[in-house]
């Protein structure tokens, strides 16, 4: 593990297609422990800097450090293996598994396995007290044995947490984790978010500005994929450029 106190480091990272340039220059550091947001208008580059940073799209500029690791070349699944993992925008769970086994296969692909029908349930029993484990941690063990597709929609959510801690990420990107959600839920997955901040980093995207508030130590603001502002929420909150990227006022 890298001495620095940075987890992931992007230096002059863009992203270009077919000329036009989706993120320009675009310099971040993310601090290891820290809960960092990256925020802005619709069509900022957010998630294509979330694509670059995961290795889903490679970069057209820049350099990426992880750990003090250069992770640019590296694709997707090797740097998931390294401990930064992505949640993604929609509930990533498979709807006919029971919520035990959406957990045990993630502990089984940590493992390096892959998963088969016809495991025996001795095969994947190991997990069980592990599964148990992250299962409370997100408040899901009454609903243990029901179908994904039977949860509401914030248990998906939770659930979703569920297997991306089951990864044992260093650091999780969260892509807008409050979004569908309704209002009674965006308390509780808040909650659930600042659980998984104190085990790992957190770099999350997110329109709202209230759960940014609460949660974040760090603030980066990108507007048509370029940084225009970025530290505490009390001072970019405060910031001219970012009031007039959200239209006077909507960062509030």
């Amino acid at each position: 593990m890298s001495g620095s106190p940075w987890i992931l480091e992007a230096t002059d990272l863009g992203k270009s297609f077919r000329g036009f340039d989706a993120v320009k220059g675009v310099h971040l550091k993310v601090r290891r422990g820290s809960v960092h947001a990256l925020i802005g208008p619709n069509g900022a580059g957010k998630t294509t800097c979330f694509n670059l940073l995961t290795r889903v799209l490679p970069v057209t500029t820049g350099r990426i450090v992880f750990e003090g690791r250069d992770i640019t070349p590296m694709d997707a699944a090797d740097v998931a293996q390294l401990g930064l993992v992505r949640s993604f925008q929609i509930s990533a769970v498979f709807r006919q598994l029971s919520v035990l086994d959406n957990v045990r296969v993630a502990l089984l692909a940590h493992d390096g396995g892959s998963y088969a029908f016809w495991r025996s349930a001795r095969a994947l029993n190991r997990y069980n007290d592990r599964a148990d484990e992250l299962l409370s941690a997100v408040d899901l063990m009454r609903w243990r044995g029901h179908a994904a597709a039977d949860l509401p929609y914030g248990r998906k959510r939770a659930l979703e947490l569920a297997t991306t801690l089951a990864l044992e990420p260093r650091l999780v990107l969260l892509d807008e984790p409050i979004a569908g959600l309704g209002h009674e839920d965006i308390g509780p997955v808040t909650r659930l978010i600042a659980d998984v901040a104190r085990r790992c980093t957190v770099l999350m995207v997110e329109h709202n500005m209230k759960v940014v508030a609460d949660l974040c130590d760090r603030i980066t603001v990108l507007q048509a994929g370029e940084v225009l502002a970025e530290g505490p929420y009390d001072e970019v909150s405060r910031d001219p450029r970012v009031l007039d990227a959200y239209v006077g006022g909507a960062v509030d």
